[in-house]
Parts: C-alpha cells; structure tokens; sequence
C-alpha cells in the first residue's frame, strides 16, 4: 500500500471561497471577507457565511485514495427531529462519484422557542474515498452546505496540484437559505449548483440561510468579487424577518444594486424576485415556528404579520416592487435584468411539492429549480450571451 502525503490545504485547491481564515486546527472557508465579518454580523449570518455552500475542493493527480480531516460544527434544534450528518459529494471528471459523511465535530443547540443557544466541543473526523482511477483526473470535493466545516489535513497516495482555469464564466450569486441550499439532498444538488453545473459556470454561492437582508457589506463583497454573470434572490428573508417597510425598501434595492454595478458597471446582472411561498404572499412577518407541529416533532413555520398594513412587505408587494425597480434600471442599464422567482416554483408546483415546513423546499424541489434556472437564464436567458 503507498504510503498518505499530507498537502497544505491553500486557496489555489480551493473554489467558491471568498476568503480563508486560519485557525488552531487548518483553514476555515468564508463565504464573506473578514472586513465584511466587522460590519454588524449577527450570530445567525456569522454561521451561515461560514457553512461552505458551493465551496469545493479542487486537485489533479493520480491518487486513488484520498482523505480529508474536517472539523464540522453541527446544529440541533430543541424539539426537532435530528439532523442527518452534512454530506460531501466526490466528482471525478466533473461526475458524481461517492458521497460521505464525517461524524463528529462540535455541536451548537438552538432552542427556538427562547433563543438560546449552547456549544460543545467535539472531535475531528475523516472522510475517506478509494478505489478511484490511477489515471491523471480532476477531483472536487464539494463540502457540506449546512455545516462550518474547519479543513484539517488532505492526504493522498499521489501528489495533487491545482487544476489549470477551465475557462467557464464565474457565476456570482447572492439569495437566502433557499439559494444556500436548505433541505437540498447534497452540495452539488441545492439549486444553484445543480444549476451552473447545467450551465457549464463556476459557481461562487453568496446564499446566506435567514441573511438575505440586503446588506451593505454583501454588496460590497459582491463588488470585489471577480464574476462573469451575477444574479441577487431578494425578498423572502426581508418578509419573515419583518426587517423593513416598503419605504425603506425601494432605496434599500437600489443602493445595494449600485454598489454591485460600482465594480461590475456592464456584467449581465439578474434580480430574482421570490420563488411562491402561500404562508407570506399576502400575510407580512414576522415568520415564526408553529410550537403546536413543533411540539408534535415537526418544524413548520407561520407568518404572524398584520395583513391590513399596506406599509408592511409581503412577497406580492416585493415582486410587484421589484419587477418596477428593474424596469427603472434598464433605461440606463441595459444589462440588468428580471425574474419572477415563481417561474422557478410556483402555484403548480406548489401543489405537486409543498414546502414541507411551509417555507424552504426539498430535494426534488431543489433539483427543479435549478433545472428551470439553467433552461431560463444559461439556454435561452440573460447568461446565455445571445439575450439583450
């Protein structure tokens, strides 16, 4: 058996990271850069930008045997059901191969009822992958969209070496806990990845589960950040976090948009509206845990907001509101574009694939969207070069 060499974890094998932290046991992915992390962060965003959606690990070599040591921070919620163990997906060639888990790791408790939280330390683990090809080849390993996971030590029979700029366009997106991949099977199934992998794109995935908020430090992220095609998911968060009211919201848009368009002034830029959730159409946040389900076990969520304050967002005033934004832009931006987030899931969908917790969808779900976005934006759309 050849004996395992140790290769220093760096951003040259890393993709879809904005930034790397150093830490006492490897190197931690960030999904936002540090100076962003000083801007007024909550708990809820400081865990979300540090679950590694869309990041993957990315070498060539002709190792057959590969293992990562990962430390994971793992979530658990006061009288939920257990959550499964964040999973790892392996592609060789750009195709799936072998999916894993690491056990382990730390563990934060939420109380959702009062808003407490509790950590406990835990354990490194090993995720482990053999057999594969002695040839020359690529391989991903696209990490965990639902846990912080710390990237320890990658060992392998052969010598890795970053893989060389394929040339595809850098696809920059920004949205909520339902761009950030919520119930979606595995890290290359949440919608976004399904959706650039059809689309042949680099995806970088800026979605932030319960952070979508429109941020200023986002914006200026997605400012700096190197992209070919970029597209923003704006509303649901706003709604069931009962953040603003619509006159805050119309300027609100369309700063966080110029500050995009400040180091992006002629990239293909798509405002997505939200996908069709019946609980906050036309009934306003604040969105709560439903404790009669969740003392029964089950997590589902309900809108609580007063539905006769016109002032009040819902996601019918939003995509109305939006849909008027874009329309504005575009006499002077011709490059900016919209999309109503139910042409992704919609009333018929609804039907067929209810939101099982009223508010995020679940893997087939995740799979038809992000099958619909590379059919409307990559094939015939705004991505494709040939819209106007």
């Amino acid at each position: 058996m050849t004996p395992l060499t140790t290769t220093p974890i760096t951003a040259q094998l890393l993709r879809g990271a904005v930034e790397l932290e150093h830490t006492e046991h490897g190197v931690l992915p960030h999904r936002l850069p540090a100076r962003a992390r000083t801007r007024g962060v909550d708990a809820q965003l400081a865990m979300a930008e540090a679950q590694p959606s869309g990041v993957r690990l990315a070498f060539r070599t002709r190792a057959t045997t590969v293992e990562l040591d990962t430390l994971a921070t793992k979530r658990v919620y006061v009288g939920a059901p257990p959550r499964p163990d964040g999973v790892y997906d392996l592609l060789v060639n750009g195709r799936l191969t072998g999916r894993g888990s690491v056990a382990g790791g730390h563990t934060v408790t939420i109380d959702m009822t009062t808003g407490s939280v509790t950590n406990d330390p835990g354990p490194v683990g090993t995720l482990r992958f053999t057999e594969l090809p002695a040839d020359v080849k690529d391989v991903e390993i696209w990490l965990p969209y639902n846990e912080r996971t710390e990237l320890v030590a990658l060992r392998t029979d052969a010598p890795v070496e970053p893989v060389p700029d394929s040339g595809r366009k850098v696809w920059l997106h920004h949205g909520s806990s339902i761009s950030h991949g919520s119930d979606a099977a595995s890290p290359t199934t949440t919608w976004p990845a399904l959706a650039a992998s059809l689309g042949g794109a680099e995806l970088v995935n800026l979605g932030f589960g319960g952070s979508a908020l429109l941020d200023p430090f986002t914006a200026r992220t997605m400012r700096d950040t190197a992209a070919d095609l970029i597209s923003v998911k704006i509303g649901i968060n706003l709604v069931n976090h009962d953040l603003m009211r619509l006159r805050a919201f119309v300027p609100a848009v369309h700063g966080f948009l110029d500050t995009i368009r400040d180091g992006h002034p002629t990239t293909p830029l798509l405002v997505i509206s939200p996908i069709l959730c019946p609980i906050h159409e036309n009934t306003p946040g604040p969105c709560a845990p439903d404790l009669t389900e969740l003392a029964s076990g089950r997590l589902r969520f309900r809108a609580t907001g007063d539905a006769t304050d016109p002032t009040r967002l819902t996601l019918s005033a939003i995509r109305q509101e939006l849909a008027t934004i874009v329309a504005e832009r575009t006499v002077e931006d011709p490059n900016v574009h919209y999309l109503d987030g139910r042409s992704l899931y919609g009333e018929g969908d609804a039907s067929e694939l209810p939101l099982p917790d009223a508010l995020h969808p679940d893997a087939e779900t995740h799979r038809r969207m992000g099958e619909r976005f590379a059919e409307l934006a990559f094939r015939d759309g705004v991505f494709s070069g040939t819209a106007t």
